[in-house]
């Protein structure tokens, strides 16, 4: 979210910046409201929205309050607002519409690497499967559409982490229950950050039976406006190294390809 530049308005209340060119300011200014609340982890206080957006509490309290009123918001016990239900069917419904357009994508990388294709979202501190396209082989992974995971113990989840900026990890972590799904899950801090370290230098990430012992899984992050990973994943026995450095090269040229098409949708006329 950004902080805005406040200015004075009538009688020297402070109402933040005027609406971009063509744009609805009160719209702008909930938008902003609701992204702040992601990137603090879901719940944050009025005082906590004031001091991050600019704007003064009466505004947010009338935009809080619409959007807790259509099912976007609603209000803790605590005195506390958290991001409301009506979200996560918005946000279902955006994930399938883009499942659509990447399943060709994960099919060819089926067709040339013969394990299940994934493709994940990071949504507030998890991770959603959003498409897949499954394996060759008549033992193959399956991973759920809509599926949510933990960031920590997932290859597209380490990925995405490793291309976030510092503060969206550093929150994402703050919110994250490191529990060990097995014996080789990360579950200290010190050790996932180092874990992201490396990450970055390969420009890869591997789950080495992190999440369900026997799986392997590797994946790549999107370099693009979307935060998303595409992966494959199967058994341990036939994700050798040798499949692994067959496989990152093909990842990274579909990951590219997709930034490249959605780039060229975001700019087709409506």
């Amino acid at each position: 979210m950004r902080k805005a530049d406040t200015e004075s308005g009538v009688n020297g209340v402070v109402e933040g910046p005027p609406a971009r060119s063509g744009t609805v300011q009160s719209v702008e200014r909930a938008v902003d409201l609701l992204e702040a609340m992601a990137e603090a982890g879901g719940t944050v206080s009025l005082s906590h929205l004031a001091a991050t957006s600019g704007l003064p509490l009466p505004t947010i309290h009338r935009l809080v309050r619409t959007l807790a009123g259509r099912g976007y918001v609603r209000q803790q016990s605590s005195r506390e607002y958290a991001l409301g239900p009506r979200l996560v069917q918005l946000g279902d419904t955006a994930g399938r519409l883009v499942g659509l357009w990447v399943r060709p994508k994960l099919a060819e990388l089926v067709e040339e690497l013969g394990e299940s294709a994934n493709m994940a979202l990071l949504e507030g501190t998890q991770v959603v499967y959003v498409a897949q396209a499954p394996g060759r082989h008549s033992m193959r992974m399956f991973t759920e559409v809509g599926r949510r995971v933990s960031a920590h113990c997932t290859a597209v989840g380490k990925a995405l982490l490793a291309l976030a900026e510092p503060e969206r990890v550093s929150e994402i972590l703050r919110n994250t229950d490191m529990v060990a799904h097995t014996e080789n899950t990360f579950t200290d801090e010190a050790s996932f950050r180092a874990e992201l370290d490396r990450v970055r230098a390969a420009g890869y990430a591997i789950d080495e039976g992190e999440q369900e012992l026997g799986v392997r899984c590797v994946a790549v992050a999107l370099d693009g406006t979307i935060p998303a990973a595409i992966s494959i994943s199967g058994p341990t026995t036939r994700m050798t190294d040798d499949l692994i450095a067959s496989a990152v090269p093909r990842l990274h040229a579909a990951a590219a390809s997709l930034v490249d098409e959605l780039a060229r949708r975001d700019t087709e006329p409506a």
